[in-house]
């Protein structure tokens, strides 16, 4: 990500962020002359301790110096959670720098993740790189998702597919809730490798295919491990309820772990046995 992008991207995350700020919530009065949602500026400038001149600056990705205690100071006039407030400081003070040249990712699982795989044989499992790129799953995500093993390896990208494939659309009860929990870990990753312009080509590529991706993306919403209900309308299980799970998995390589749990007192469990007993993979 270069410097120009970088900046872009800050300038976007504090304006969704002011819009979603509610005046009330911070002692101020509604008013009735506001013309955009949200805070306006010199709103946040004061609740920060800032002057307006220089917030404006800083949200119009102007260049200019920014030290830790001046965004932590925004950080608490926009309220921002503790993954937010991680995105907003590598975008600010731009601390990952590494340049990454046609760098090939790890895709090996490690044994102990393998084990992992197997031994969660009725919770569908995927692993990801930081790219979101699927390098592992189990049977039980096979028979609940896709067969990934007929996906050609270079269009095996979780984001992609959720985004692209019908079949993962219609599953979905509530498809935005589902893909937005997906986007909020992918935005983790891109604040944390600003080296890696593999992210500047994919995000204006998926804008280009998917008019849902931009706007979506453009919530900028942030969540390293968002805890998410899911219900999915199976074609031939019917109705089943997951709770999914994300694990960032520490070690040498950068993997993701995403768990769906079959929702205790419901049917999914059974429904996913039995479904898994047949020899057909949906």
């Amino acid at each position: 990500m270069n410097s120009k992008t970088r900046l872009q991207a800050l300038s976007k995350f504090l304006k969704s962020k002011r819009a979603n700020i509610q005046p009330q919530s911070v002692g101020l009065p509604k008013g009735t002359r506001r013309r955009t949602p949200g805070l306006r500026r010199e709103e946040v400038a004061q609740l920060a301790g800032v002057s307006t001149t220089w917030y404006t600056w800083l949200e119009q990705g102007r260049d200019i110096k920014v030290s830790s205690s001046v965004l932590d100071s925004i950080a608490s006039a926009l309220q921002l959670n503790n993954d937010e407030r991680k995105y907003l400081y590598d975008l600010a003070l731009e601390v990952n720098t590494n340049v990454y040249k046609h760098e090939v990712l790890q895709t090996k699982l490690s044994p102990s993740l393998e084990k992992i795989l197997t031994e969660l044989k009725y919770c569908p499992t995927l692993i990801t790189d930081r790219h979101f790129q699927i390098v592992g799953w189990n049977p039980a995500a096979s028979y609940v998702f896709l067969d990934f093993e007929q996906i050609p390896i270079e269009q095996r990208n979780l984001i992609r597919l959720v985004f692209t494939r019908k079949e993962l659309r219609t599953l979905a009860v509530n498809w935005e809730h589902f893909v937005k929990g997906f986007l909020s870990i992918f935005r983790v990753y891109y604040g944390q490798n600003m080296g890696d312009e593999w992210y500047t080509q994919f995000l204006e590529e998926m804008s280009n295919l998917n008019s849902d991706f931009q706007s979506l993306w453009q919530e900028n919403q942030v969540n390293m491990a968002p805890e998410v209900l899911i219900e999915f309308r199976h074609s031939k299980a019917g109705k089943m309820i997951f709770n999914l799970t994300s694990l960032q998995v520490h070690g040498a390589t950068d993997f993701w772990c995403s768990i769906y749990t079959p929702v205790e007192g419901s049917s999914t469990e059974e429904k996913l046995k039995k479904m898994m007993k047949k020899s057909v993979i949906v």
